[in-house]
């Protein structure tokens, strides 16, 4: 059995000099770093490669996430931002490389392709989003449901391999896992105004709103003042907390289909944080 190591391993990648001093990188996707591994290490089949497979499918990721930091406009003039720009775009590209150089070197080619054919997915995805926040129709539903399938995708490409030793349960804690990751940043979102535009939020207030109350979402830069009495008319956070305890009461029962207690161990330690936060704010739900 390894020992999870993927953030340090990742780091003779991600820390170079050039990178680290004109640009900024996403965060590393820790938790669903910390999943996968956990669940490929724990298969006999597969755990010699846990840390190859693991590490592959998060640079992958943080290539993803590194492009989606590139602005839209290339019309910078200012040097310093035009660099970090620039930046982005090619340590993603490098990221990205990266897993195919690795899954390559270990004769992985299958592996190359089930991660190739998930990249296409988020891309689909992306475009599916980006269409319906153009259009003004994307739902509350449609931004959680969403924002969750974009973040598992590249992870979820590993549920046939895991369903013989973990009987499918993989794709539920999976997404249960980033429904609450994404809620608990949501929550947080909302505690500054100029986080609200393309929130969950923003997208439940413009599904139920008021026609003036969806013009004003609309109309660029808003008044925070105003911004937070709509947030409080439409009860954004207590909706959120609820959201939010009612998925971590779920990913218990998911983490408990699993019959490796060891596993199920590993995944309630993950999810303690979320677990204790759903706790320390039982109080709020209950009065609401």
């Amino acid at each position: 059995m390894n020992s999870y190591r993927i953030p340090e391993i990742a780091k003779q990648y991600t820390e170079y000099d050039m990178i680290q001093i004109h640009t900024d990188l996403p965060d590393f996707p820790e938790l669903r770093t910390r999943l996968l591994f956990a669940f490929l290490n724990g298969n006999n089949k597969l755990n010699s490669m846990s840390e190859l497979f693991t590490l592959a499918t998060s640079l992958v990721q943080l290539g993803l996430d590194t492009h989606d930091l590139v602005t839209a406009s290339n019309e910078v003039k200012e040097k310093k931002a035009s660099r970090s720009r620039q930046l982005k775009v090619l340590a993603g590209d490098y990221f990205s490389a990266r897993f195919y150089h690795l899954l390559a070197g270990a004769g992985q080619i299958s592996m190359i392709k089930q991660l190739s054919d998930a990249i296409c997915e988020v891309n689909r995805l992306k475009m599916n989003v980006y269409m319906k926040m153009k259009q003004l129709k994307l739902t509350a539903e449609d931004y959680i449901h969403l924002t969750v399938e974009i973040k598992s995708q590249l992870f979820l490409s590993f549920s046939e391999v895991l369903s013989e030793v973990y009987d499918w349960v993989w794709p539920d804690i999976l997404r249960s896992f980033m429904t609450c990751e994404l809620l608990f940043d949501e929550i947080y979102r909302m505690e500054t105004a100029a986080n609200f535009k393309g929130s969950w939020g923003y997208w439940h207030i413009n599904q139920h709103g008021t026609k003036d109350e969806r013009k004003q979402l609309q109309g660029g830069e808003a008044d925070p003042i105003k911004i937070r009495t709509l947030l409080h008319k439409h009860s954004v956070s207590s909706q959120l907390y609820q959201m939010f305890r009612a998925q971590t009461n779920q990913l218990q029962e998911h983490v408990k289909r699993l019959k490796s207690d060891k596993l199920q161990s590993e995944l309630f330690h993950m999810g303690e944080p979320f677990l204790r936060f759903a706790g320390d704010h039982s109080k709020v739900l209950e009065e609401i």
